[in-house]
């Protein structure tokens, strides 16, 4: 259902070799023109669907809405307060209609109210036109289980309760490593979940404990197996001279999060960029900037201007939107780049991103910005305290797998040390990299084939 599932499952080996295992059906939300440029992969072993999109009715949106905040109060952790609130700019009615749910929510805030809620949910939206097309289509097409390649969107719940209606198995992948702890919940009652880690599996146990622990399989994550293939790699030299940098010096590549939650990212660019020209980091490095594939793009353009020496690399991602990932589709280009990019960088800066974990697995080191450069701060409460507030980030910390910065300076003295010793923290990040993948990259694709080899019927 996004453009993540389509890099992970799509442009990886996962389809070949599942088509290898038997037949294969794909339910997908690529633009039809597009279509042909994903599907040339499979050399036509695979047969495309349209997933149709969720149209809401009332009832089953008034459910859905309840049952997620819920899951908000029963968790009650910082990201789940912050999801239960309303928006300032939500107009009388829907604010009637979310207030209703959440007066609903909060006497189902208990993993037995929740297995309530849920149970009715599932009940109601069974009688969705969108339910009925795919049991037509699955009793024509025989499928021995049904897999999906993320959790969350709400398209995936009329497939799934298909399936389940007809007694195929269905297993979901949970495709990020805060997803448990700090998104929405999970959008289907899936019968099993393939995770990342053991990380991952006591997480999903501890929030979702109508989950048994048979029902959990630990397979990695193909989002890394690119960078275990060699053939992807070009020489430092040949992609320096593609991103039109100097091999003379050192590389620093700073990765862009999105625009509405790592809202100073363009403000951090410039604090670098003036650190490096003012001589505070040494050595001169260049800095490379790798935008987050949907982000408004132009907040860039300031620092862009005022320092023509920075390098810009917007990821190759086919968007007709900029604020939706189910828009935005990557490019097997884009991956190769991203390869070489983790592969070559001398150093990364970020704002509490995944790709810390990225440029871990390749032991390269990593800077965390945690200073505010807006007074007051944007998140109402200092930067460096709101880090601490998601879980699944303070183990960068704990571990010693990123240096934080809370100011100017530090960023600058972390880089420069960085920069001269790049083996600093070495052991943390292979730690942090163990603690969150568990299984060597490469492979995972082999792995979930085989497992839902093993869960069909």
């Amino acid at each position: 259902p996004d453009g993540v599932g389509v890099r992970n499952f799509v442009l990886g080996n996962f389809l070949k070799l599942a088509a290898d295992a038997g037949e294969v059906h794909t339910l997908h939300l690529i633009p039809s023109d597009l279509l042909d440029e994903y599907a040339s992969g499979t050399n036509g072993s695979v047969h495309w669907h349209p997933l149709l999109r969720h149209r809401d009715r009332p009832v089953s949106t008034f459910l859905r809405n309840s049952l997620a905040y819920a899951q908000y109060y029963w968790v009650n952790n910082y990201p789940m307060r912050v999801k239960c609130r309303i928006p300032k700019d939500c107009s009388l009615p829907r604010r009637v209609f979310l207030n209703s749910a959440k007066l609903v929510a909060r006497a189902s805030a208990s993993p037995r109210g929740i297995q309530r809620l849920d149970r009715l949910h599932s009940r109601i939206a069974k009688g969705a036109p969108e339910v009925e097309h795919y049991r037509k289509l699955f009793k024509e097409i025989q499928p021995t289980i049904l897999f999906c390649s993320h959790q969350r969107p709400n398209e995936i719940l009329a497939p799934v309760l298909a399936a389940q209606s007809l007694g195929i198995p269905t297993a979901t992948f949970i495709f990020s490593w805060d997803n448990l702890s700090s998104k929405a919940r999970i959008a289907a009652p899936f019968d099993h979940y393939l995770v990342w880690s053991q990380l991952m599996h006591d997480e999903l146990l501890q929030y979702y404990p109508d989950v048994t622990k048979d029902r959990i399989h630990i397979v990695g994550t193909p989002q890394f197996d690119p960078y275990a293939q060699e053939g992807l790699l070009w020489t430092r030299e040949e992609f320096l001279k593609r991103i039109g940098a100097d091999p003379n010096r050192k590389l620093i590549c700073f990765s862009g999060g999105e625009h509405t939650n790592a809202v100073e990212d363009q403000l951090h660019v410039r604090a670098l960029m003036e650190l490096i020209r003012d001589g505070k980091i040494k050595g001169n490095p260049q800095v490379l900037l790798r935008t987050c594939p949907i982000d408004d793009f132009s907040r860039y353009d300031s620092v862009r201007n005022d320092f023509p020496e920075l390098i810009y690399a917007k990821p190759e991602w086919q968007s007709s939107s900029m604020k939706d990932w189910a828009a935005a589709l990557p490019t097997a280009n884009d991956s190769q780049m991203l390869a070489n990019v983790t592969a070559h960088s001398d150093l990364n800066v970020n704002f509490a991103s995944t790709m810390t974990l990225d440029f871990a697995l390749r032991d390269r080191p990593v800077v965390n910005v945690e200073f505010d450069e807006s007074d007051p701060p944007v998140f109402g409460m200092p930067m460096s305290e709101y880090l601490w507030q998601f879980e699944h980030y303070r183990c960068v910390s704990e571990l010693k797998a990123a240096r934080l910065a809370s100011t100017r300076q530090q960023l600058a003295e972390h880089c420069n040390a960085y920069l001269e010793d790049p083996s600093l923290d070495r052991d943390g990040r292979r730690r942090f990299v163990e603690l969150q993948v568990s299984l060597p990259v490469g492979t995972s694709s082999e792995r979930i084939v085989e497992t839902l080899r093993q869960l069909s019927k």
